[in-house]
């Protein structure tokens, strides 16, 4: 199986979102199960090409971009076993980030992903690699699928491009790249497919996310319980629509974590490491809470709940519902630490609470890897409060450490925990049915209750650690999704 992953995002070379872990992990457990995958990317601002191996220039492609052309060369090197190709060029990609800078996205990501997308497809036959699969990572390759179609497929079916197939994975669909309708002559996409119906309009804009979903071979999302329940998504909200018009080419493959860079058993960063060996994985979790509580100077109490937010605060990670929930949150018998970026007013207004609840509350800015490495150690409950993830990573990381999670119960999370409350036999965390704080706060009401008894609250810590989310499980699932790629692709034939 030859498959060519196409992403914005590499987690030793660039990072924006949790997008860089999938596309770093994912095509390295690939290859480990026997597939040729390369990882095809722009070559950002901030890429440095001397931390790959084998480092050489591969050649350059010619693509057009509106009435005129674009040359994009090719640098092509390894990262440990990956072999990836960075696409070069000075204005459209070496000098910017993948997304946007300080002031926001950038105005023409319309023109920079066309750009991106043609060059992709163009670069095949100047690699010599016959993909069978092109996976493309959300909305920065949403036009993939259609300009395979437009420009490979139909003007040349007998090509060993109509061979090859697309797999379009939403994992954000809060992102979605739409722009105005006034680009469509310039990306060279006929006016005819600017249409909601199997088309790439949405909201009166050319939408790539939505070009990707209604185009691609097979779509996939990270939730395979959403894919079951696509009929029960209500209209008019994002891709819900498309998604139920290909509901029968619509997959769900769960995301892993990196077992060797997150486990509680071996991690140094730990006052005490415990696992799901342990008769009693709580008593390594109580030292590894206090040293916590006493790095973050909060006051100790080893039978207080410390419950922990890791994230961006803003509102596409629920900071809406958040906010209104902290201040009667801490004045339950609670310690609450939260750490991730945000705007300067959204931070002040987060450090004002923290210093109202001086000794129960502190505020970490930004994000530090090790410090969540201590966090997870110690904390007892994660709170998970976005209406959608676009991953399970965090979750899954927090399972691994025993924290156990409290989230919003249609978030895409559904196939990572199972609900305490209507499960107590296999539970593993709690959800909130309402998108709203009063939800929010009875899920951590329901937590709290069932922390008050010790044996109760162990055995739902050996729960979570005792879960498997590794790579190399998601790994078999993908490829199993691939090979319906493949499949429908002959059958169309």
């Amino acid at each position: 199986m030859k498959v060519a992953f196409v992403t914005p995002e590499l987690l030793s070379l660039v990072r924006r979102t949790n997008l860089a872990e999938i596309a770093e992990y994912l095509p390295r457990t690939l290859r480990r199960e026997g597939a040729d995958v390369r990882v095809f990317i722009p070559h950002a601002k901030e890429i440095d090409s001397g931390r790959l191996a084998d480092v050489s220039h591969a050649g350059t492609v010619t693509v057009k971009d509106g009435e005129g052309t674009c040359k994009i060369d090719l640098i092509q090197g390894r990262l440990g076993e990956v072999p990836v190709i960075l696409f070069d060029h000075p204005t459209w990609f070496r000098d910017r980030h993948p997304y946007g800078d300080d002031r926001g996205p950038y105005a023409d990501n319309w023109r920079r992903y066309a750009i991106f997308s043609r060059a992709v497809l163009a670069s095949f036959e100047v690699l010599e690699f016959k993909a069978d699969v092109i996976h493309c990572m959300d909305w920065t390759s949403g036009l993939i699928p259609i300009l395979h179609q437009l420009e490979h497929v139909q003007p040349n079916p007998k090509h060993w491009m109509a061979r090859t197939g697309t797999y379009f994975a939403v994992h954000n669909p809060a992102m979605q790249g739409s722009f105005e309708r006034e680009i469509l002559p310039k990306i060279g996409v006929p006016h005819e497919y600017f249409r909601a119906i199997e088309g790439i309009e949405h909201g009166g804009k050319v939408n790539y996310l939505k070009a990707g979903a209604e185009f691609a071979t097979i779509v996939g999302t990270h939730s395979p319980t959403q894919v079951d329940k696509v009929d029960e998504l209500p209209a008019g909200t994002g891709l819900n629509d498309t998604m139920k018009r290909r509901k029968k080419e619509l997959v769900g493959v769960m995301n892993g974590i990196d077992y060797r860079a997150w486990d509680p058993s071996t991690d140094p960063l730990l006052a005490q490491p415990f696992g799901s060996e342990d008769k009693d994985p709580t008593i390594g979790k109580k030292k590894c809470k206090a040293a916590v509580q006493q790095a973050m100077k909060l006051d100790n109490g080893p039978r207080t709940p410390l419950l922990a937010i890791i994230g961006r605060f803003d509102s596409d990670s629920g900071f809406e519902v958040l906010a209104e929930a902290l201040t009667p949150m801490l004045e339950r018998n609670i310690q609450l630490v939260m750490m991730g970026p945000g705007q300067p007013e959204i931070l002040e207004r987060m450090h004002t609470i923290e210093q109202t609840f001086s000794g129960r509350c502190r505020v970490i800015e930004g994000y530090n890897v090790n410090t969540a490495h201590v966090m997870l150690g110690g904390v007892d409950m994660l709170i998970l409060p976005g209406h959608f993830h676009a991953s399970n990573a965090l979750c899954a990381i927090g399972m691994r450490y025993g924290v156990v999670p409290i989230a919003y119960a249609y978030s895409g999370l559904e196939d990572t925990i199972v609900d305490l409350e209507t499960d107590t036999k296999n539970g593993t965390g709690f959800v909130f049915p309402h998108y709203e704080s009063e939800s929010l706060l009875d899920g951590i009401d329901a937590a709290r209750s069932h922390y008050k008894d010790a044996g109760d609250w162990r055995d739902v810590v050996k729960k979570c650690l005792g879960l498997d989310f590794s790579w190399m499980e998601t790994a078999r699932n993908q490829l199993k999704a691939y090979r319906r790629v493949t499949r429908r692709v002959r059958s169309k034939k």
